[in-house]
């Protein structure tokens, strides 16, 4: 399923091509959807939080969507055969005159008033890639390191401070569980658990009131900022189940958080990530 720094680029994408531009031409091939008529509004821009996308328009209304495991938004020119959106996976188009995006096995679609955007998302932890999450740390970050992060006090009000407290409430649960755990910090999904667990030495399993989230949720966010700036991920140990740790050597394990039906891949080090 692809993470917060995917639909920052995803958002960035459909803003270069949509934001500030009048519709002539959108359909929502959603079933709840059908007589939805956004033709003439304007998009106002695309809003990403964690997951999900937020596409807001000038008449109050927000096209709300998820990609979940198989959906994408694609931007083509609106000359092109692709834009006549054919296909059977096609579930909206946005058609400026110009460009037309167009979504594709999108996994939710929905179309609320704006005010109302929070009966959505509002379940959500903080967006770890929101400015307001940290906005004095990392600035000038790029690309993985094993240098940890300070573990200074995040300030008060912070978004990162309100994931602290939901961290808190998950007691002892298995810290690769907490770190994807979209209540607790929207945007972090098995790549950059994985990732962020083993930049920092810590065992995938081991009980979240024993480890240093700060640290934790630093590094995550340091890995994704890098992964918009540099336009794709670096990625070290996710999906490598059996290739050399590159710190040690050590063929990587592939375990699990959660249990069936729900359960989610952690790659990992047997020997730099023990208990």
């Amino acid at each position: 399923m692809p993470e917060g720094d995917a639909l920052r680029m995803v958002a960035a994408r459909l803003d270069a091509a949509l934001a500030g531009q009048r519709l002539v031409r959108a359909e929502l091939r959603w079933p709840t959807l059908a007589t939805a008529d956004l033709t003439g509004r304007v998009v106002l821009h695309t809003r990403p939080f964690g997951k999900h996308l937020l596409t807001r328009l000038d008449d109050g209304r927000t096209l709300h969507s998820h990609l979940r495991m198989d959906g994408t938004w694609q931007v083509v020119p609106t000359s092109t055969p692709t834009a006549r959106a054919r296909s059977p996976r096609v579930r909206a188009l946005l058609d400026d005159g110009t460009s037309t995006a167009l979504g594709l096995d999108l996994g939710m679609l929905d179309l609320v008033m704006t005010s109302r955007e929070h009966e959505l998302i509002g379940r959500l932890g903080p967006d770890i890639l929101d400015a307001s999450f940290d906005p004095e740390i990392f600035d000038g970050e790029s690309g993985p390191a094993d240098t940890e992060p300070t573990d200074a006090k995040p300030a008060a009000g912070t978004g990162l401070a309100e994931s602290l407290d939901r961290w808190a409430s998950r007691g002892d649960a298995p810290a690769c569980e907490v770190l994807i755990d979209q209540r607790v910090v929207a945007g972090v999904g098995t790549i950059w658990m994985a990732e962020a667990l083993f930049a920092t030495q810590v065992h995938p399993w081991a009980p979240a009131d024993q480890v240093d989230p700060v640290v934790l949720l630093r590094t995550a966010r340091r890995f994704m900022r890098a992964s918009v700036a540099a336009g794709a991920p670096t990625i070290r140990v996710h999906g490598r189940r059996g290739r050399p740790c590159p710190r040690c050597g050590t063929p990587l394990a592939k375990g699990t958080a959660g249990k069936a039906p729900v359960g989610r891949p952690v790659f990992w080090c047997p020997t730099c990530q023990k208990r």
